[in-house]
């Protein structure tokens, strides 16, 4: 198992260095170092003289990934690759182009982030489970026939729908809850209700429907129609065998979306002014902000590949069987 472990943690560094490569050179493809300074000094027509100095002041003024007029190693270390990226790797993000601490801003964000998606992720493992083990549990009747034609239906609806449905309907109409916005401490729970709402209906036509399927496919093996030769109650069957057995296959959307819950949601941050980590990423985005873009996506990379990596782990303590030599 270390071994394992350790194997995947070198491939993991391989992984990160190819995502930051591709990364540095799609950004530079679509936007040049002079497109960045025409965006942030606020003017098409600025001076030459301008861009070259804010160029200069942030270290954009040298070549991508070769400087053909340095000697030796330098042609390839004094670069911006080098000075921009390589340095991630110590988790030593630098500062955005506004100036500001990238990782200060990424500490601070984390948090309204989390608080929005925790909940979500914690009452949607829940609800979906428990709403997939009843269509399972009541299968080939009314209840099945019905609650998989809501899946399908919610899964046909765009997540924009549920935002700005939910924002007119119970912040406007009913107003019960603010439209958007955030405060912080427990004054958060009012402007985070509708988003975590929103949150659970969005994901409950795919999740529900997924995790239908995990159960349907494990009441047909063997081992259950084993336990009901026995005598064991349907309810017994279900909740000691078949969601045990089940498992496996929820263990692996479910641990690896854990790390992935400090990247915050990029749409429903942007629409509920929350100022997660997710409204960070759009508003780099849009602010064309190298510095940050890299960083989220460097962050989001370590993330997923620490999410596969417990998913594995996981997978050992829930079925002794499987073993990683």
């Amino acid at each position: 198992m270390t071994a394992y472990i350790v194997r995947r943690c070198l491939y993991a560094v391989l992984i990160l260095i190819g995502v930051n490569l591709i990364t540095f050179w799609l950004f530079f493809k679509v936007n040049t170092p002079d497109d960045m300074a025409r965006m942030q000094l606020g003017n098409k027509r600025v001076a030459a003289e301008a861009i070259n100095r804010w160029k200069a002041d942030r270290g954009y003024d040298k070549p991508l990934f070769y400087n053909a007029g340095a000697q030796g190693a330098a042609a390839l270390t004094d670069t911006l690759y080098v000075g921009k990226s390589l340095e991630m790797f110590r988790f030593e993000f630098g500062a955005a182009d506004d100036g500001r601490d990238i990782a200060h801003e990424i500490t601070t964000r984390m948090w309204p982030s989390l608080a929005l998606a925790l909940p979500v992720f914690i009452l949607g493992l829940a609800v979906y489970i428990a709403f997939a083990l009843l269509m399972a549990f009541f299968r080939a009747t009314y209840i099945d026939f019905w609650g998989v034609v809501l899946c399908v239906a919610m899964m046909s609806i765009s997540g924009l729908f549920y935002i700005i449905g939910g924002q007119y309907l119970v912040a406007k109409i009913w107003a019960l809850v603010p439209i958007s916005g955030y405060a912080p401490g427990f004054d958060s729970a009012r402007f985070l209700m509708l988003p975590v709402l929103v949150g659970l209906v969005g994901g409950l036509g795919s999740s529900a429907r997924w995790y239908r399927t995990i159960f349907l496919e494990e009441v047909s093996r063997d081992y259950v129609r084993t336990a009901r030769a026995k005598g064991l109650a349907e309810t017994t069957v279900f909740f000691r065998h078949v969601l045990k057995n089940a498992m496996i296959p929820i263990l692996t959307g479910v641990v690896v979306s854990i790390p992935l819950l400090f990247m915050g949601s990029l749409i429903t941050e942007s629409f509920f002014g929350i100022p997660g980590l997710g409204s960070y990423t759009i508003e780099a985005i849009q602010a064309q902000d190298f510095g940050v873009v890299r960083a989220m996506v460097f962050i989001g990379s370590v993330l997923y590949i620490a999410g596969l990596l417990l998913t594995d782990i996981s997978y050992t303590l829930v079925d002794p069987r499987v073993r990683f030599e």
